[in-house]
């Protein structure tokens, strides 16, 4: 009953003064939004290290991702035991009218690629066409939408790291397994590719950017990652074999700086709408000064004084704390929508909902500190006495 009381009476106090209590919750719901998106975006950065293959590994050139393999290191390994299928990839980089209309390209070999991805769905009517057609491409169902292609269409690239006009068909565009699938690819035929690059620069003809192998049992993959490298060590084109995962993260360790950032700025927003909250609860236990003299006076304890207080701070640090987890939702998804090129997956994860809820939980609670320090030094003959 007394907690009822001390409820009924903190709710009625928050709403005293509409305006002021009104902008402080929605001051906590941005700080709650905020954090949320912002811890979003480092952990989708991550999402496709997490969710990558591990029977998966990737072997590229020991010096360094920019110097490519020999083509024949593929059927190399292929032949080690252990390994169930082996494919490459070769990035192209080449330019669609402009920068801004940048997607990934790489040349595959069309026999084991989708073996070797079999997230990648697609129709067999198209598979064949495409396998049939050396300038045909297949497309993921993300960029079809954003381009605006459709099967037979034409697509010129203007090559960069191969120089000249390249023309390509699209013969079939695939969908993912699942919302983590990346469909934004564009897969061009390697031997085409190769081909003409042996007639413009012999050097840079019959080699692969990396190696993709699909082996047997995940639970061997650093003794075949080993085993791989130690087939090509001391020779001219040493190798680095590592899992997907591990592959993935060296690309994300590149950022790491701005990742620290970006989580830098989540906490510093919160303590910044903890400090004008702190403030905001401060202006109002000054306003009630005599209010809590008068409670003092009539009998009422310190600990009743110190809930009253703490609950109507917790009551609005939850309040805006459940606006900024509601509206984080939508928000994420439209933030997704604008920027789906950037990343594979974007979901509020669970733990950062707890975390949202959390951080309310220490804004109400740290707003309270300074007024019930302030009421506990409060004597009632110089409350009574307090102008408001």
């Amino acid at each position: 009953m007394h907690a009822l009381y001390v409820l009924k009476l903190a709710t009625r106090n928050i709403w005293r003064q509409r305006l002021r209590a009104s902008m402080t919750i929605a001051g906590i719901a941005v700080a709650i939004i905020s954090f949320g998106l912002l811890r979003t975006v480092v952990d989708s950065w991550y999402a496709g290290a997490e969710l990558s293959d591990s029977g998966r590994l990737i072997t590229r050139n020991a010096a360094s991702l920019a110097f490519p393999l020999p083509v024949s290191h593929v059927s190399q390994i292929r032949r080690i035991n252990g390994v169930k299928a082996v494919t490459s990839v070769n990035w192209f980089g080449g330019v669609y009218i402009d920068d801004k209309h940048f997607f990934p390209q790489f040349a595959i070999d069309p026999e084991s690629y989708f073996t070797v991805y079999p997230e990648f769905i697609v129709d067999e009517h198209q598979l064949a066409e495409f396998r049939r057609d050396r300038r045909g491409v297949i497309i993921g169902s993300k960029l079809a939408v954003k381009e605006g292609w459709k099967v037979g269409d034409q697509v010129p690239l203007l090559g960069t790291i191969y120089p000249g006009v390249w023309s390509f068909t699209i013969r079939g565009i695939y969908q993912g397994r699942d919302d983590t699938v990346d469909t934004g690819q564009f897969l061009m035929h390697w031997d085409y590719v190769n081909e003409r690059i042996k007639a413009l620069l012999p050097s840079l003809a019959d080699q692969v950017g990396i190696i993709i192998v699909d082996i047997k049992n995940p639970g061997n993959a650093a003794a075949m990652s080993a085993a791989i490298d130690s087939q090509f060590k001391n020779s001219l084109t040493e190798t680095r074999t590592e899992t997907q995962k591990a592959f993935q993260l060296g690309f994300i360790a590149m950022v790491d700086t701005i990742l620290l950032a970006i989580q830098t700025v989540a906490y510093a927003v919160i303590l910044i709408i903890m400090a004008v909250m702190a403030n905001t609860m401060a202006m109002s236990a000054r306003e009630r000064t005599r209010e809590y003299a008068t409670l003092k006076s009539l009998g009422f304890s310190q600990g009743f004084v110190t809930s009253l207080i703490l609950v109507e701070s917790l009551s609005m640090g939850l309040i805006g704390g459940a606006l900024g987890v509601a509206l984080s939702y939508p928000l994420a998804d439209a933030f997704y929508a604008a920027t789906r090129d950037l990343f594979a997956v974007f979901t509020i994860l669970p733990e950062t909902v707890v975390l949202q809820f959390a951080a309310a939980i220490v804004i109400g609670l740290a707003a309270a500190l300074a007024p019930v320090i302030s009421s506990a030094r409060i004597r009632i003959v110089d409350g009574l006495r307090a102008v408001t």
